[in-house]
């Protein structure tokens, strides 16, 4: 199972980001597009988050409510009800199904968090960087274990998270959809 991680407070973008658009589409469609290629998907939402709600009520995406504290609460409550899954951050516009089959096809039952080498990174984006790597919003979470997972799509280190990098993502939206 793959889950969106939609129910966060978004304080840096003071609104809500996943309904925002990238290019003219919800930047939580673009992610549920291509988790639902690979797995059955479903969207985590909060009382954070209630346009979210409306959205996945208009295109009939199934959601279950959190209690929206914190990521790491979040996931916790989702491990308990149910098992592994894995995690895909509502707020990466330019994730492919591809990246979220890699890491669901080296997932054994170890957690793993999917990463980047700062070597492919454009020196434009800021992502958060742990022990010489970009952290990326797509993990497979478990009750076990935890392991770095190198992914290669260098733009899933454009975490749209202030009005800046969604500026950003529209930009390069345009230019990637035009070709």
């Amino acid at each position: 199972m793959i889950i969106i991680m939609a129910g966060g407070k978004s304080r840096r973008m003071g609104k809500e980001k996943t309904v925002l658009e990238v290019n003219g589409k919800p930047m939580l469609l673009r992610v549920y597009e291509q988790a639902k290629e690979i797995d059955e998907t479903l969207v985590t939402l909060s009382k954070n988050t209630p346009k979210t709600k409306e959205l996945c009520i208009k295109e009939g995406i199934d959601f279950v409510e959190t209690s929206g504290k914190d990521y790491v609460s979040d996931v916790q409550w989702l491990l308990r009800e149910f098992g592994e899954f894995i995690s895909v951050a509502g707020d990466l516009p330019f994730i492919k199904a591809s990246d979220i089959y890699e890491i669901k096809k080296a997932f054994k039952g170890k957690s793993l968090t999917g990463v980047l080498p700062l070597s492919i990174i454009p020196k434009d984006l800021k992502p958060l960087i742990y022990k010489n790597y970009a952290i990326v919003g797509l993990n497979a979470v478990s009750f076990e274990g935890n392991a770095f997972f190198e992914l290669r799509n260098f733009l899933l280190a454009l975490n749209v998270n202030t009005p800046k990098e969604l500026k950003l993502a529209n930009r390069i939206a345009e230019l990637i959809e035009k070709a």
